[in-house]
């Protein structure tokens, strides 16, 4: 058995598209076992794949809020004992920033990682001892595909993207809700006009009942004003964890959501997309999975890739997805 320590940390969409890259190498080599080096908040995620062996958190995020608290609780030194627990035949930076290639220094390992013209931050590559060239302008997910299959020696599969999680997270025949809508995103840019999002609810309230899913205060504030338009047929979820909301995505005969992570994870688990995208390109990091039909918005600067639009608030590109298509849209892959 070959152990591999994967090193993909965040963020929550980033962390998804590494999974259908495990089940490929799975597929050929199926002696592998993957520990994985994820942010906490994350580490749910890497243990739903079979091949994952054990999850190794990091919290450099809070790390950094609380540098001298950490150290006091021990944090940062039984992570350094995790990391060293063992020696590994290869150590994988499928994230390609400098934070991450260091993070792969400290274990015991050959380390792999994508080349100088490949990686996200090209000073990460220094810290590599083996290096693959894979094209910037591919969508992520297929990115690490096929770094996978150079790094392992197996020809690119031409299937669908697996990302092993279907017995975990079944489809569901008899959901509790019909939709769900994934308003929020930690850009600004990305947010569909709140207008349209209550217009969309409407429309949704009249044919079945709505979910509506949040993960900040601020997002929550604006999840009740849209479930306002219809309080008897929407709902607003409860915070909960990943494997919660998984399995209610898994369970709705559609989703309608922004840029966001958890609308990949929607795809991850084989729920019908309705995606809108504004200031990124849905051909490199959008929603992957069957039926995903991804909705760009219109503007002559796009991608952008602006965390703030400079030309209005919301975003002129968004305010161009009317709600009427949206909801159009979703009707035809709640059918498919």
């Amino acid at each position: 058995m070959q152990k591999i320590l994967l090193i993909k940390t965040s963020s929550l969409g980033d962390v998804l598209h590494l999974l259908p890259a495990l089940s490929d190498a799975r597929r050929f080599h199926p002696n592998l076992r993957f520990d994985w080096l994820v942010e906490e908040a994350f580490a749910e995620i890497p243990a739903w794949h079979p091949s994952v062996q054990r999850v190794i958190p990091v919290a450099l995020r809070r790390w950094k809020k609380e540098p001298f608290l950490s150290v006091w609780r021990g944090e940062p030194q039984r992570f350094w004992r995790a990391i060293h627990l063992d020696r590994y035949d290869a150590v994988i930076d499928a994230q390609g920033l400098l934070k991450s290639a260091i993070l792969g220094c400290l274990a015991h390992g050959r380390r792999y990682g994508y080349d100088f013209r490949s990686a996200r931050e090209p000073l990460a590559t220094l810290l590599y001892q083996a290096k693959e060239q894979v094209d910037r302008d591919l969508h992520a997910l297929t990115r690490l595909r096929i770094l996978f299959a150079a790094i392992f020696g197996y020809p690119l599969p031409r299937s669908p993207a697996d990302y092993g999680l279907s017995k975990r997270f079944p489809r569901a025949n008899d959901p509790s809700f019909d939709w769900i809508f994934i308003p929020g995103t930690t850009w600004k840019s990305k947010l569909w006009p709140q207008q349209h999002w209550q217009t969309l609810a409407a429309l949704a309230a009249a044919e079945g009942r709505v979910l509506l899913v949040w993960g900040t205060l601020d997002e929550l504030t604006r999840a009740k004003q849209i479930a306002a338009v219809a309080p008897e047929r929407i709902r607003v979820a409860s915070k909960g964890s990943l494997s919660q909301l998984a399995t209610a995505l898994a369970a709705a005969k559609g989703v309608v959501a922004v840029d966001t992570g958890p609308g990949h994870l929607a795809a991850a688990v084989g729920t019908p997309v309705v995606g809108l995208y504004g200031p990124t390109d849905p051909q490199r990091t959008g929603s992957v999975g069957p039926q995903q039909r991804l909705l760009q918005g219109m503007c002559a600067q796009l991608p952008c890739r602006q965390r703030l639009c400079p030309l209005d608030d919301p975003s002129p590109c968004l305010q161009a997805l009317p709600p009427e298509m949206v909801w159009q849209a979703l009707q035809q892959q709640s059918l498919s």
